[in-house]
């Protein structure tokens, strides 16, 4: 993007694991995403990533398809990542892990009644640590773990437990392609001007435009502006309804989304159109070329 143009945003609508290899290496300049959380929810595709069969299944996946975002990071690149944790249970149903019923987009509600996943040697009502077991894979594969940060939400979903405290907080990893990645400390500051500290306090947005689990936009903001400068081009290859495009839009970046559901695809039509952009659609089999 040259400092006249205005930023753009692509959208590929398929499965990230057949999508990211057609796109050149060494062309993205850092990757914000939050995947879908093993278990939690139904996205109707049949190739949709947290609906594996277990856990274990669900990080190896992830490591597949991050191996590839590294791959098309620049050498200074980062990767952004925001995992969800959930619980091992036997039967019934509950607010989170394998057996969670929840709201989604099409059935409303979801029970998913399984046993206790045979893996981790994990016991009935375990919290499963998914999003340290996701960064320990990652570690493993070749990313450099710089930061866990804590992102602290304002108005989190009520629980009705009565054996643990709510959870109110959900976990974003920063990592780096290289020792030399790019991170413009000045970008985001404390309202003091002090270093930007590991803890996020953040609200939802006024509305989500119909996705389940969009996170807020001043999250992809704050990660977009840490990691990036003016007309770089930003990737995530879970694009949902398109709130780190909308955020790198906003801030001088380019963005590349991918996403599996032609309805969120959709979605992130509308939303950029709410702000002024007409982002470009096209299907899986696009050759993506970043020159």
């Amino acid at each position: 993007m040259s400092a006249q143009s205005k930023p753009g945003c692509q959208v590929f609508v398929g499965d990230s694991l057949h999508v990211l290899p057609a796109i050149a290496a060494e062309t993205i300049q850092c990757c914000v995403t939050s995947p879908p959380y093993w278990g939690l929810r139904d996205y109707d595709h049949e190739a949709q990533i947290g609906a594996e069969a277990s856990p274990d299944l669900y990080v190896q996946n992830l490591v597949a398809i991050f191996r590839e975002v590294r791959r098309v990071l620049r050498n200074d690149g980062t990767l952004w990542l925001n995992v969800g944790d959930g619980y091992a249970r036997n039967g019934g149903t509950g607010m989170h892990g394998p057996n969670a019923v929840v709201g989604n987009t099409r059935k409303m509600i979801q029970k998913r009644n399984c046993k206790v996943p045979e893996v981790w040697g994990l016991k009935d009502r375990d919290l499963m640590g998914l999003p340290w077991r996701v960064a320990f894979a990652l570690q493993t594969d070749g990313w450099i773990l710089r930061s866990r940060i804590t992102w602290v939400k304002k108005t989190a979903m009520p629980e009705s437990v009565k054996n643990r405290p709510t959870n109110a907080t959900e976990d974003v990893f920063l990592f780096a392609k290289s020792i030399g990645y790019y991170y413009d400390a000045t970008a985001v500051r404390e309202p003091t001007g002090a270093n930007l500290r590991n803890c996020w306090v953040l609200g939802p947005d006024p509305s989500n435009y119909g996705h389940p689990a969009a996170f807020p936009r001043e999250l992809a903001r704050r990660c977009i502006a840490l990691g990036s400068r003016p007309g770089d081009t930003v990737l995530d290859p879970f694009g949902g309804s398109g709130t780190t495009g909308v955020a790198a839009n906003e801030i001088g970046r380019d963005a590349v989304l991918i996403e599996i559901n032609p309805e969120y695809a959709q979605m992130t039509k509308s939303e950029h159109s709410r702000n002024g952009k007409k982002p470009r659609i096209k299907a899986a089999n696009t050759r993506v070329l970043f020159e």
